[in-house]
């Protein structure tokens, strides 16, 4: 049996289901080239010179590595002049990234996280790119902020590049997950992980415990009942997980089951959360919930928040749908 390329499941799928316009699959195509070069970069680590700070920092505040800004700039070359974008956005850029005039502008909007889970880096411990892609409104010539303002459910595509022991991609449009491993030799994504399902049970559980002492009571309940183990009123023992990179968090869900979260806590009341809805909420939860899994910031889908600023922040709870709606229930009797 013939293995299936990337460029060959996406030409598939738009030729026999109709349902990936000709652009989308270019800008998916030229995304995954972009995460191989990215993933060259991070495999070479020291040999190439690029562990360490950057001496810069990002819009968050927070100090880059010289990966992050290596893999940023990687993204937006590699995609500004195929004449499927009209705009780009960034978790590491204060504002879009407008298509430079001299090339052809296209119908789509890309948000991506260039490098999820870059205090790895240093450590050789899984990282990632996340991205997503909408839709930019008919006849705007000129996409502001406000033109990626769209809620998760808009979204047309989102998938994220994990660079682990191997190097996958992992993609939807809409129509089921689908998992592509990287083959070094051939210098191509390879479908190895059709039909990516979330067991809607689980008995594991991704958290960082160390912020215990400042979250809300329903997660306080939640995580007590979870490390009560058979002896609570859940009847069996959890084992719990952090890799402290949200791509290798969600994947290990994808492909065993389990529940990631990233509570809202009390040491900046003004902030709803830590990540960030546009550039990892959303993309994560589309993916999520087209796996079987749910997604909801406690109280609500991620996918129905309407987003209010590029760099809005989100509380996650994500994964294997039984736990997340216990924990959202919870939320909801608090």
């Amino acid at each position: 049996m013939s293995r299936i390329s990337l460029s060959r499941f996406l030409i598939e799928a738009q030729r026999t289901e109709g349902n990936l316009p000709p652009e989308l699959r270019l800008l998916i195509e030229t995304v995954a080239r972009a995460c191989k070069a990215i993933s060259h970069s991070v495999n070479k680590g020291a040999l190439a010179g690029v562990l360490g700070e950057a001496g810069s920092g990002n819009v968050q505040g927070e100090a880059q590595k010289k990966l992050d800004v290596i893999a940023n700039d990687i993204l937006l070359e590699a995609n500004e002049w195929g004449g499927s974008l009209a705009a780009m956005a960034s978790e590491e850029m204060e504002l879009p990234y407008s298509i430079p005039e001299n090339y052809p502008r296209g119908r789509y909007l890309l948000l991506f996280d260039p490098l999820d889970g870059s205090s790895n880096i240093d450590v050789n411990i899984s990282v990632g790119t996340i991205f997503s892609v909408l839709e930019c409104p008919p006849g705007d010539v000129a996409p502001s902020e406000a033109d990626f303002l769209q809620s998760g459910r808009r979204q047309v595509a989102a998938g994220y590049t994990v660079y682990g022991p191997q190097t996958m991609l992992v993609l939807t449009f809409g129509h089921g997950v689908h998992g592509f491993t990287l083959d070094r030799e051939q210098g191509s994504f390879v479908l190895t992980h059709p039909d990516m399902r979330i067991p809607a049970s689980t008995k594991e559980f991704a958290i960082n415990m160390s912020n215990q002492r400042h979250w809300e009571a329903p997660v306080q309940r939640y995580i007590g009942e979870l490390l009560a183990g058979t002896t609570g009123p859940l009847g069996k023992d959890y084992n719990m997980r952090w890799v402290a990179s949200m791509v290798a968090e969600v994947h290990r869900i994808l492909v065993r089951g389990g529940v990631f979260m990233y509570p809202k806590d009390a040491r900046d009341p003004s902030k709803p959360g830590k990540l960030r809805l546009m550039y990892e909420g959303n993309p994560m939860a589309f993916i999520v919930e087209q796996a079987g899994g749910a997604a909801t910031n406690g109280r609500m889908p991620i996918l129905d928040i309407q987003p209010s600023k590029l760099h809005e922040r989100v509380a996650i709870f994500l994964g294997s749908r039984e736990e997340v709606e216990r924990v959202t229930a919870y939320h909801a009797a608090d």
